[in-house]
């Protein structure tokens, strides 16, 4: 086993190195890393990135990194592994990174974290008529009587239904664990018991009083959550979409949300942002958020964490706690 500190350069957007390599996590990384916590890559073919590139081992990415083609590599011949400080590797770790055979991680685990925990708000929020008694109370100035307009609303014995057993997803329903919930998944590539009924998409659209989506944004993904299934909802049912915004029929979705039988809270959008005069910006049955579910603010700390002590056990020569692995690609976000 080694213990080195090996040439590291960051890669990323100016503003997020500037919101992640603060104080502590830049001590932290110099301890483990020799590295310019000054430099940053925004652009490889930068002259003032080159010497740093030519001699780093690491490469710790994050947001808005450039991709980093074959064009690149060549000129980092002696880069073996990139450590990426948020979720998805796909827009900057390119077929070549993996025909060379680096060593890819991820802290996807540490950005799922604050997802997880703004969706199991929602789902009790939503069970508990929030946005319409919040809006009640606020034009009537008394108090409103919710047993008469929502029989039965409330947290008790609802039924969630989870679309994706991604890393979100399973976060989801292990928070709703102490909850007296009935929680459902749907995952065609789910072969696991997660102690929840595994059912269909479409079983769970018209069972769940709750849809929360976690699926990735493939191709294959595209309008998942479709016309046909949100007609199929429980009148009153709450979808919630954390994940990306092509993966529900929007204008499906604004029908069934303008003739008031639905609710939503969505964080995501098609397109991100909302294009000034979309109907989602005024209904009063839509908690509409500027895709804030992820890290942000102090939960930046999170990652950067999670992404230093992937660094520090490359220098100590052991494998990635969340390594990432080229076929995992296909059906991950």
């Amino acid at each position: 086993m080694t213990d080195s500190r090996p040439k590291t350069l960051l890669a990323m957007g100016a503003d997020t190195a500037a919101r992640l390599i603060t104080g502590p996590v830049r001590d932290r990384l110099i301890a483990v890393a020799d590295i310019d916590p000054g430099l940053v890559a925004t652009d490889f073919a930068d002259p003032a990135v080159a010497p740093a590139l030519a001699e780093a081992e690491v490469l710790l990415t994050s947001w808005w990194c450039p991709p980093i083609t074959a064009e690149v590599l060549n000129a980092a011949p002696r880069l073996r592994a990139i450590v990426h400080a948020a979720g998805s590797v796909k827009h900057h770790v390119t077929e070549a990174c993996w025909e060379r055979g680096l060593l890819v991680s991820s802290a996807a685990a540490a950005n799922a974290e604050p997802v997880a925990e703004y969706t199991l708000a929602a789902i009790l929020f939503a069970g508990k008529r929030v946005l319409d008694s919040a809006r009640l109370y606020r034009e009537r100035q008394e108090r409103p009587d919710l047993d008469a307009m929502f029989p039965g609303f409330g947290n008790y014995r609802r039924t969630v239904g989870v679309v994706g057993a991604s890393r979100i997803g399973r976060r989801v329903i292990e928070l709703l664990r102490p909850f007296a919930l009935d929680v459902l998944v749907a995952d065609p590539y789910l072969s696991e018991d997660l102690g929840v009924a595994h059912v269909g998409f479409d079983e769970l659209f018209e069972r769940s009083d709750v849809v929360t989506v976690h699926a990735p944004d493939l191709p294959e993904t595209r309008h998942l959550v479709s016309a046909a299934r949100l007609a199929s909802m429980r009148d009153g049912a709450t979808l919630i979409n954390t994940a990306r915004g092509a993966l529900v029929d929007q204008d499906a979705l604004i029908a069934e949300l303008t003739s008031g039988r639905l609710y939503a809270v969505l964080d995501v959008t098609d397109p991100d942002p909302l294009p000034p005069g979309s109907p989602l910006y005024d209904l009063p049955n839509v908690l509409l958020t500027p895709h804030v579910a992820g890290s942000l603010g102090g939960e930046l700390a999170r990652i950067a964490d999670l992404a230093v002590d992937e660094v520090a056990r490359y220098a100590r020569g052991l494998p990635f706690a969340h390594g990432v692995a080229a076929e995992e690609l296909a059906t991950s976000a």
